[in-house]
C-alpha cells in the first residue's frame, strides 16, 4: 500500500508539468495542412527574442539556443512579427524592461497596416492577443509584447477585409488565444492559403476568440518533437519556450 501511495503520489506531481508541456500536432482542414503548437503559459517559459547581449539580432533558431545556459534549449519556436530591411520590429515591441518602436495606431500599406491590427502580450501567467486600440487605451503589463497584422479573428469574427475568393495565397503563420489567456494556440500553415481560410481555422477549429497574424511567406517553425526545425531567411521577433534539455 505504501508503494501504491508513493507512486500515485510521484504521477501526480509529475502531471502538472506534463499538462505544461508544448504539445505541437499535424491538423487537416478543408484541404489545407497546418502544423499547431499549444502552449499553457502559466507553466512555460514564452518569451520573445531579438536581440543578443551585444545588441545584435539573433534571427535564425540556432543563435537563440546559442545564448541560452547549457542544459537549456528551445523546446518551440517561430517567427513572432513583421519587421524593417535591418531586421527591427514593425511597430511596438517589449522584451522585459526593453522597448523597441512606437504602437502604431493607422493604417498604412501592407498586411500590417491593415486595420484591426493587434498585439501579442505575455504575462506571468497568461498569454493575450489584443486588438490595437483595445491594447492602447487597457495597457496591460506584458513581459513580452510584440505588435503585428491584421488581426486573423476579433472577438470571434474572421477580419472584415478578408475575401473567400482570394487569390493571395502564402505560407502563413500567427498566434491564437483563448478567452481566460491560459492557451496560446501557434500555428504555421503547411501549404499556400488565404487570409480567409487561415483565419477561418482559428476561428473554426481552434475556436480562439482572437488571433494575430504574424507574417506569410518566411515564415518558420522550430518543433523538435516533430523533428522540424525550418530554416531560411533572416527574421526579426521570435517567439519560443525555452526548456530543459
Amino acid at each position: 500500500m505504501r508503494l501504491r501511495a508513493l507512486i500515485f503520489a510521484t504521477l501526480t506531481a509529475l502531471l502538472p508539468n506534463l499538462a505544461g508541456a508544448v504539445t505541437c500536432k499535424d491538423m487537416a482542414y478543408k484541404g489545407n495542412s497546418y502544423t499547431v503548437c499549444e502552449v499553457d503559459p502559466a507553466k512555460e517559459d514564452l518569451r520573445l527574442f531579438l536581440r543578443d547581449a551585444d545588441g545584435d539580432i539573433l534571427g535564425q533558431f540556432p543563435a537563440i539556443n546559442h545564448t541560452l545556459p547549457d542544459g537549456q534549449s528551445l523546446s518551440f519556436a517561430m517567427n513572432a512579427g513583421m519587421y524593417h530591411a535591418d531586421r527591427a520590429p514593425v511597430g511596438y515591441y517589449r522584451e522585459g524592461d526593453k522597448t523597441e518602436g512606437r504602437l502604431l495606431t493607422g493604417a498604412s500599406k501592407g498586411n500590417f497596416g491593415l486595420l484591426p491590427n493587434g498585439v501579442f502580450c505575455i504575462r506571468d501567467t497568461r498569454a493575450d492577443v489584443f486588438e490595437t486600440l483595445k491594447f492602447e487605451k487597457s495597457r496591460p503589463e506584458c513581459t513580452y509584447a510584440t505588435q503585428s497584422g491584421p488581426m486573423l479573428v476579433i472577438d470571434g469574427a474572421l477580419h472584415p477585409r478578408f475575401l473567400a475568393d482570394s487569390t493571395s495565397r502564402y505560407i502563413r503563420n500567427g498566434v491564437g488565444t483563448t478567452r481566460d489567456g491560459q492557451r496560446a494556440m501557434f500555428v504555421i500553415s503547411n501549404n499556400s492559403l488565404t487570409f480567409h481560410q487561415f483565419g477561418s481555422f482559428f476561428r473554426d477549429v481552434l475556436k480562439t476568440p482572437n488571433a494575430l497574424y504574424f507574417d506569410g511567406k518566411i515564415s518558420r517553425l522550430h518543433a523538435p518533437e516533430l523533428d522540424r526545425s525550418d530554416a531560411g531567411f533572416w527574421l526579426g521577433p521570435i517567439v519560443g519556450v525555452v526548456a530543459p534539455d
